[in-house]
């Protein structure tokens, strides 16, 4: 399941400072931890498909990225959005 318009303007809503705040990088973590999700349980039943796999990485890399520079601007944005999206052990 991609993200939808629908689903957009739900993350914007839940994440982001106003309705059209699409690109801070809390809805864009958000809005990737959807994608890394999804395309987690696609790889679960088509393991061998290596396109996918490399793009889910690409995706875990930029998300990674994000996640350090909200935690060096914000420590307190970083630690909340952790707890909202369940990503961190």
């Amino acid at each position: 399941m991609s993200i939808n318009l629908e689903n957009k303007k739900e993350f914007v809503k839940k994440f982001g400072k106003n309705e059209k705040d699409t690109g801070s990088s809390a809805v864009q973590i958000a809005m990737m931890t959807k994608k890394i999700v999804d395309l987690t349980e696609h790889l679960k039943s088509n393991k061998k498909d290596y396109a996918t796999k490399r793009g889910l990485l690409m995706m875990v890399g930029k998300r990674k990225k994000l996640l350090s520079y909200v935690k060096s601007k914000n420590l307190d944005e970083y630690r909340d959005l952790i707890k909202k999206l369940k990503i961190r052990g």
